[in-house]
């Protein structure tokens, strides 16, 4: 008879001592270990709207992520394997850097890996894009690529790796639409509820810009506008 024995990473140095001496023994003499699967464990810094955009199409991963909603409950978990902030602020860096040389992966838009640490991986986690089932990232290590996919293949995404810079693709086409949204409404040209319609009917996007804009929070739409050389949006009278 064979047996496959499953054990979590952080659980694996301990267990493999006892499983040797359990079988070492004659009545477990028939049976061959062959083979041992070490199971990741993730911890997630997140909040329950991007946690649930996260975990969307993924199935049961009780056992192997951890889902917490304050920085200093990572702190509580330093024997996992990987940690996701997805409420990524700068502040954040001296406490994500006592981890290293584990995998980090932080949900910054804005700021660049050179930026922030070249060692931690970079994702798009803006509101509504996280439920892609494609996450956009930058890493500037191969090894931590590898690990960073096998992380996402978890939630069942897989990712597409883009160059180190701000707002990598999605981010900046959406500010981009958005900005222009806001400029034809204070000139006139439409109205709110109008502009939703036109741009989703017209180019099949799942909002509309002001929609995207409540969704996303100009306080994430301003800066990484700043960032690539354009003013800031200006807040007509209108219901954000």
């Amino acid at each position: 008879m064979q047996v496959i024995i499953v054990f979590s990473m952080h659980e694996l140095t301990n267990s493999i001592d006892i499983v040797k001496t359990i079988f070492r023994s004659a009545r477990f003499a028939q049976f061959v270990i062959i083979r041992v699967i070490r199971v990741m464990r993730v911890v997630v810094l997140t909040d329950e709207s991007l946690k649930a955009e996260l975990l969307a199409n993924a199935g049961g991963l009780h056992q192997q992520v951890v889902c917490v909603d304050a920085l200093e409950d990572l702190q509580h978990h330093a024997d996992a394997n990987a940690w996701i902030d997805l409420l990524f602020e700068k502040e954040h860096l001296s406490v994500l850097q006592k981890f290293l040389p584990k995998t980090i992966i932080i949900n910054s838009i804005v700021d660049t890996l050179k930026e922030t640490d070249s060692s931690f991986v970079r994702i798009n986690g803006w509101p509504t894009l996280l439920k892609s089932d494609t996450v956009e990232a930058s890493c500037l290590e191969a090894e931590k690529k590898q690990v960073a996919e096998t992380i996402f293949s978890l939630f069942n995404k897989k990712i597409q790796w883009l160059p180190d810079q701000p707002g990598f693709v999605t981010p900046r086409i959406i500010s981009m639409v958005i900005n222009e949204a806001f400029i034809s409404l204070q000139e006139g040209v439409s109205t709110q509820q109008e502009i939703d319609l036109a741009m989703k009917l017209g180019t099949n996007y799942p909002n509309g810009p002001f929609e995207w804009a409540k969704k996303i929070g100009i306080q994430r739409i301003n800066p990484l506008l700043q960032k690539l050389g354009h003013e800031p949006l200006l807040f007509p009278d209108i219901t954000m």
